[in-house]
């Protein structure tokens, strides 16, 4: 009887070299694309295929294909195998040994989290409220203005956020920023200069607002999250601890709400350390089995500042986000933040205080949130139906999901992903580097994809589950 592995498949004649039998594989395989022997569009055998030729098992294999294929080496698509990427031609006269750099393409389906589906932004009315906007703006408003922002902003924003989250806002406590960066980086010299030298930042979040805070100066510990959000009553024991940035309406990424008892205790914290919450609002409109969390701000707006965008909402690429204020810190910020200080363009704070006056804003988020719903219960229908054994959780609000893992599969799953064309995050992702090892899963935004999109993105992630 012959063999299968002599029957069927290309051969490819491969060394591996080393003695760990995944990298010496690796290794080989990079060494033969770089030098030359193996071409641009050259397809490779299967892994089931090359790991019969070689006696290796095959998941061994495919984790060689999936390192490669994130490092540019190869490619990977549904239907067409797997190949040698094309390359940039290095010219002529120059050394084999020093290859152009590997061609980074562009995954054909993305569930990173964070970001909303950008292609349902609403033009025509965005057009039609620029145009109303634009229309009834004095003239003056097209000077260098006032560093907090437009005043017509401050004032629909205010009264916007008192009725859908809770907020305590007055336009004078309400500062406009280009994006919730932004703001973070003006509190966080702000804090500096109040001699703040540490900052506690949730054990799970995102790296960037971690940097921010660093660069300004102090220091961000870890305040470990459970199932409950994170763990407030921890921060009386975190002595050099002036300020802590939270997600408390839908931790990010665990996707769970900080429960009534801990957002209690991060406001008396405050009230007795003369310290600050910083509440990230980044997602606090999307929420679908029950009435929305209000903001932690209300329970006391002189020891918690509110940030919020419309980054989630609308679209990051408007750069609009909002702090409300504690009153002995407005001037401070003013300060921080200076004339010269970078701000959206007038039209687009004209633009967006009439979208809202209009009743607009309400209309898109309500339509934004049945969409996101029912894409949140596709995901929960397919993961049922295809990959029983994966649970879910974070699913009552946002634009994100976690997935559990067993024990260390994250890194193959995401390696397998992106083998697939496919772009995720695992959560080990968002830890904190001084946070102890936990769960391991995927973060899954359902928000990016288009709508057109969605159904591919999503077959293609049960494909890749365990």
């Amino acid at each position: 009887m012959t063999d299968s592995w002599a029957a069927f498949g290309a051969d490819l004649h491969i060394e591996p070299v080393g003695s760990g039998l995944r990298s010496g594989l690796t290794t080989a395989l990079r060494d033969a694309v770089r030098s030359g022997r193996l071409t641009p569009g050259t397809r490779l055998p299967s892994s089931r295929t090359l790991a019969a030729d070689l006696g290796m098992a095959r998941n061994t294999v495919a984790d060689a294909y999936a390192d490669l294929v994130a490092e540019g080496w190869l490619t990977a698509r549904q239907g067409s195998g797997t190949r040698v990427a094309e390359r940039v031609p290095a010219a002529r006269g120059s050394s084999a040994a020093a290859p152009a750099p590997p061609v980074r393409r562009r995954p054909a389906h993305t569930l990173m989290a964070g970001s909303p589906d950008v292609s349902a932004f609403p033009r025509a009315q965005w057009l039609k409220a620029a145009r109303r906007a634009l229309t009834a703006a004095p003239n003056e408003a097209f000077g260098y203005g006032d560093p907090q922002g437009r005043v017509e902003l401050r004032t629909v924003l205010a009264e916007y956020l008192a009725r859908a989250r809770g907020v305590y806002a007055s336009p004078g406590r309400v500062v406009v920023c280009a994006g919730f960066v932004h703001g973070l980086s003006l509190l966080g010299q702000a804090l500096r200069r109040r001699g703040v030298r540490e900052v506690a930042v949730e054990s799970y979040g995102l790296h960037i607002h971690r940097d921010l805070l660093t660069g300004a100066g102090l220091r961000t510990p870890g305040l470990p999250v459970d199932a409950l959000g994170a763990r407030t009553e921890l921060l009386a024991g975190m002595r050099g601890v002036g300020a802590v940035l939270m997600t408390p309406a839908h931790q990010f990424p665990t996707g769970v709400p900080l429960h009534a008892d801990r957002r209690a205790a991060a406001v008396d914290w405050a009230r007795s350390r003369a310290g600050l919450v910083l509440e990230d609002d980044y997602d606090g409109e999307f929420r679908y089995d029950r009435q929305s969390v209000g903001a932690l701000q209300g329970l006391d707006p002189e020891r918690v500042v509110y940030l919020g965008t419309a980054s989630k909402s609308l679209a990051p690429g408007l750069r609009l986000a909002w702090m409300v204020l504690p009153k002995d810190l407005v001037d401070e910020v003013r300060a921080v933040k200076g004339g010269a200080e970078w701000m959206p363009p007038t039209p687009d704070q004209l633009t967006l205080a009439e979208f809202i006056a209009s009743g607009a804003y309400d209309r898109h988020v309500r339509s934004m949130r049945l969409r996101y719903r029912r894409r949140r219960d596709a995901l929960v229908a397919a993961l049922a139906e295809r990959a029983p054994d994966v649970r879910v959780s974070g699913i009552a609000a946002g634009l994100h999901a976690v997935l559990e893992l067993p024990a260390d599969t994250e890194r193959s799953v995401v390696q397998a992903a992106a083998w697939q064309g496919l772009a995720l995050e695992g959560l080990s992702r968002f830890r904190h580097p001084e946070a102890e090892p936990g769960r391991e899963g995927l973060v899954i935004g359902y928000g990016s994809p288009a709508e057109s999109a969605w159904a591919g993105a999503l077959d293609a992630l049960c494909r890749v589950l365990p």
